[in-house]
């Protein structure tokens, strides 16, 4: 059974992969499967996007329509409740406070929050660097790894702005020393929330709604573009199957054909 990495690219559109210089996101999609064409939700914001991408529901149906939380009416379990429940040790790496709201409490077995300094040249680095160590050894099944400063970037300079796709570039690098850093049995898994333009994001404008989605390691095809439709939905189901854990019924999402 393999170690599953999820990791959000706060705010990356699919363009800004061609548009900056991008090796290891490259080498993700010729050596795995992947789309340029992902859907994110509406509300396109973190929070509601992250809430829907660990419940696989729609905003309309997990209820969190801002980046202020609310608990659900009536309660869907989460991925990392599901993987907990079936044994998993899950843990999460991020520097955005109310993310914290994605886990349930007692679902996690690590979960470390680097304070967000607004530096993009840090924050990230630090977050990756307090990851790389459980990384590397065998002590979690499955880590969420949250970047989030192209966003920071993107709301600062603006979408596609020389200075939004320069930090493009830094996550490029971070992920390079991630790919460094994993072991051969780990798949990773790469997606962003939404996407942005001009200075914002939040609409149904394409460029808000359209995401990357990669996937990579072993098993998975190589060279594969994803032919099938994905939104966020897909992310927790597919999670789930990698590690060989039943998707919760209420989920809406599907799990992708990876293997």
């Amino acid at each position: 059974m393999p170690r599953v990495l999820y990791i959000t690219t706060d705010g990356l559109r699919p363009d800004a992969l061609q548009a900056a210089h991008t090796p290891h996101f490259q080498a993700l999609m010729r050596e795995g499967a992947y789309t340029l064409t992902a859907r994110s939700v509406w509300p396109s914001i973190t929070l509601p996007c992250h809430m829907s991408l660990f419940h696989s529901l729609p905003p309309e149906r997990h209820g969190v329509l801002s980046n202020t939380y609310v608990p659900m009416a009536r309660p869907v379990p989460g991925l990392f409740e599901a993987l907990k429940q079936a044994g998993k040790r899950s843990g999460m790496f991020y520097s955005w406070e109310p993310l914290r709201d994605v886990a349930r409490p007692l679902s996690l077995s690590v979960s470390k929050l680097i304070a967000y300094e607004h530096n993009p040249e840090v924050s990230d680095q630090k977050v990756v660097s307090a990851a790389l160590p459980y990384l590397r050894s065998s002590e979690l099944d499955f880590t969420f790894l949250y970047l989030g400063s192209v966003d920071e970037v993107g709301h600062l300079a603006g979408w596609m702005s020389p200075a939004y796709l320069r930090q493009v570039e830094h996550l490029d690098d971070l992920l390079g020393q991630v790919l460094e850093a994993l072991p051969g049995d780990t798949v990773l898994l790469v997606m962003s929330d939404h996407g942005g333009h001009l200075r914002m994001h939040g609409t149904e404008h394409p460029e808000d709604m359209t995401v990357p989605f990669m996937a990579w390691g072993p098993g998975v095809p190589r060279n594969q573009p994803i032919a099938e439709p994905m939104s966020l939905l897909e992310l927790a189901p597919t999670v789930a199957q990698l590690l060989g854990v039943a998707p919760e019924p209420v989920w809406e999402g599907r799990a992708l054909r990876l293997r």
